[in-house]
C-alpha cells in the first residue's frame, strides 16, 4: 500500500509539471505560432502612448524576447523561490508561491487566488453534497422500481436537469426564488463576509441547489445504470439466499459494487469545481476563481488565466490521486499490489 501511495504521488507530480509546461506553453508559445511578436505581448503592459523603442525595452525586461524554455524555466522557479518582474518604471517582488504578476492591476495572482478560493470552494463543497446524496438516491430508487411510474418520472427530472444550461436554470431560480418570492439572497455578494454560518448558507443555497440539479441529474441516471447490472450478478442473488435483508443487500452489496464509476465521475466533477465554477459564479456573481478567471479574460490579463488555469489543474490531479487510493475501499474487487 505505501509503495503504491508513494508511486502515485510521484506520478501526480510530474503530472502537474507536464501540465504547467503545456499551460504555459498555451499562453506563451500559441500566440507566437499566431504571428504576434515579444513587442506584441509586451505593449499589453505600457500606456497607449508608448513608442516602439519603449516597448521593445519592456520586452527585453519582462523576458519575452528569452526562448521559451527560459521563460519557462524562470516561471517555475518563482513558484518555489518568488520572482523580480522589471516592468520599467518599478521592479515588483512576487513571493512564492509566484503564478505570476498582473501589470494591468500592479499585484501577484497567487494573493487574489487564495482570496476568492474559499468562496469557491464552499459553492463545490455545499453542492457536491446535495447532488451526491440527492442524486445516488434517485438512481437507487428508480433501479429498485424499475418501470414505474415513480422511475419515469425521476429520470424525466433528471433528463431535464442534464438538459438544462446553468445559466437558464439560475436566472429562472433567481427570477422565482429571489427577485419573486423573496426567499433567497439576490446574488452578488461575497458569502465568506456573513457574520454567522447561518447567513453564509442562506447566500449559498440557491447557488448550492441550482449547481447540484444539472449534477445530481447525471449522478441518478448513472446510478440507475449501475444498480441495474450489479443487481442481476450472482453474488446479489447469494446475499438473497444467505437470508440478508434487502436493505444490507441493496447498501452492502449493490451500491457498494455500482459506486466505482460513481466515484470516478465524482473526484473529476469535484476538481473541476474547485477550479473555479465559472457559469454558477457569473449567473450568481459570486466572487470566486470562476468569475475571477471571467474577469481576467475580458481584460486579456494572461497571468491572471494561467494562474486559474493552474490551480484547476491541481484540484484535478489531486482529486484523481484521492479516487485511485479510495477504489480499493468502495470496490473489494479492486486489489493494490
Amino acid at each position: 500500500m505505501f509503495a503504491y501511495l508513494v508511486r502515485r504521488v510521484i506520478g501526480a507530480v510530474v503530472l502537474l509539471f507536464i501540465v504547467t509546461a503545456v499551460t504555459f506553453s498555451i499562453f506563451f508559445l500559441v500566440p507566437k505560432l499566431g504571428g504576434a511578436s515579444a513587442d506584441d505581448l509586451a505593449s499589453r503592459y505600457v500606456g497607449k502612448s508608448a513608442g516602439q523603442e519603449q516597448i521593445h525595452e519592456t520586452a527585453v525586461k519582462l523576458g519575452f524576447t528569452d526562448p521559451l524554455y527560459v521563460q519557462y524555466g524562470r516561471f517555475v522557479k518563482g513558484l518555489f523561490v518568488g520572482q523580480e518582474y522589471n516592468y520599467g518604471p518599478a521592479t515588483e517582488h512576487c513571493p512564492a508561491p509566484c503564478f505570476g504578476y498582473s501589470f494591468l492591476t500592479q499585484q501577484p495572482v497567487w494573493p487574489d487566488l487564495v482570496d476568492r478560493l474559499p468562496v469557491t470552494a464552499s459553492l463545490a463543497a455545499g453542492a457536491a453534497f446535495i447532488w451526491l446524496v440527492t442524486g445516488v438516491g434517485t438512481g437507487i430508487v428508480s433501479a429498485l422500481r424499475r418501470g414505474s411510474v415513480l422511475d419515469r418520472s425521476l429520470m424525466s427530472v433528471a433528463l431535464a436537469g442534464v438538459s438544462l444550461p446553468i445559466f437558464f436554470t439560475g436566472l429562472l431560480s433567481l427570477s422565482i426564488f429571489s427577485y419573486g418570492l423573496g426567499w433567497t439572497a439576490q446574488g452578488g455578494t461575497n458569502p465568506m463576509d456573513a457574520s454567522n454560518p447561518a447567513w453564509w448558507a442562506y447566500d449559498l443555497i440557491l447557488p448550492w441547489v441550482t449547481l447540484a440539479f444539472l449534477y445530481a441529474a447525471a449522478y441518478a441516471r448513472l446510478t440507475r445504470a449501475g444498480m441495474l447490472e450489479t443487481m442481476n450478478e450472482d453474488f446479489v442473488r447469494t446475499a438473497r439466499a444467505k437470508g440478508l435483508t434487502e436493505r444490507a443487500v441493496v447498501m452492502k452489496h449493490g451500491l457498494r459494487s455500482a459506486l466505482t464509476p460513481i466515484l470516478t465521475i465524482f473526484g473529476l466533477d469535484l476538481g473541476l469545481l474547485l477550479g473555479g465554477a465559472i457559469l454558477t459564479e457569473t449567473t450568481f456573481s459570486l466572487p470566486g476563481l470562476g468569475q475571477y478567471a471571467v474577469i481576467a479574460l475580458r481584460a486579456n490579463d494572461l497571468p491572471k488565466v494561467l494562474g486559474v488555469t493552474l490551480i484547476a489543474a491541481f484540484f484535478i490531479v489531486l482529486a484523481n490521486l484521492i479516487v485511485d487510493l479510495l477504489y480499493a475501499v468502495v470496490d473489494p474487487r479492486v486489489r493494490i499490489s
